[in-house]
């Protein structure tokens, strides 16, 4: 399969993202945790075609109770998929919402494509050969933290992380420019992929939410990490730090 198929298949998921009007909504287990029947509807419509380019392919996605990272995904080859990453974004019509795709070979990221179809970006990479937005390929921002924006998201369904969370970003937001939050973990560590920010932070983020953005980010320079400068194990949930070239350490109030 080519890095092309899969951006292919994103980018006729984000039209169903686009074209839908007043989804269903349903609630799922933590707070402010949703789904709707786009995100199922996408991951089904992922899932088949995929399936069709790999067949032998193992399938981890966030909807229908196939979110569980099991031993059979560390071998081969693994879709792993977010149809809709920044659902509550998606319910009340705040931009933006991106199809995140990646694909694990033997247990590490081999090819990753985040897609944002209302403004028509393109995100992708293989891994060792460089991440490209829009076919143009990126590296992250060697400017320094304090002449950078920082973007972090809250772990809103993990209430008991609330408080560690805003005292990590009361500690940053004199460290740089100003904060930021866009409500979808990989389009934020896009952002520093691209060089619109240099550092993104969450404590507790899932498996579908960093698989595709962590190796578009670690392919454009960045460090990729937990936030305590641990490699991540691409197997489940994890904190996540993400470090732009410019920011060298990991600044003391993660630590």
């Amino acid at each position: 399969m080519k890095i092309e198929d899969i951006e292919i298949i994103a980018k006729q998921a984000g039209e169903i993202m686009v074209n839908a009007v007043r989804p269903k909504v349903m609630q799922k287990e933590g707070h402010a945790n949703f789904c709707t029947e786009m995100d199922e509807k996408i991951q089904a419509f992922l899932f088949e075609k995929l399936g069709k380019a790999i067949p032998d392919a193992s399938f981890l996605g966030e909807e229908d109770g196939e979110d569980v990272f099991t031993s059979k995904m560390e071998k081969g080859y693994c879709f792993v998929i977010d149809p809709i990453d920044g659902t509550s974004n998606f319910i009340y019509g705040y931009r933006p919402s991106v199809v995140s795709i990646a694909l694990l070979k033997d247990g590490a990221p081999f090819m990753a494509v985040v897609y944002n179809p209302y403004d028509d970006v393109l995100f992708s990479a293989e891994a060792g050969k460089g991440a490209y937005m829009n076919g143009e390929k990126i590296m992250s921002s060697d400017a320094p933290l304090s002449d950078s924006l920082t973007v972090f998201g809250t772990a809103p369904y993990y209430t008991e992380l609330k408080e560690k969370t805003f005292e990590i970003a009361k500690n940053l937001l004199p460290l740089c420019v100003d904060l930021r939050r866009s409500g979808t973990a990989a389009w934020d560590m896009c952002c520093v992929a691209m060089g619109r920010c240099s550092l993104y932070f969450e404590l507790k983020i899932q498996l579908w939410d960093y698989a595709a953005a962590g190796l578009i980010a670690a392919e454009a320079g960045c460090t990729v990490t937990d936030i305590e400068g641990n490699e991540l194990t691409y197997k489940g949930a994890t904190s996540a730090l993400v470090r732009a070239r410019g920011v060298k350490e990991i600044p003391e109030c993660f630590k």
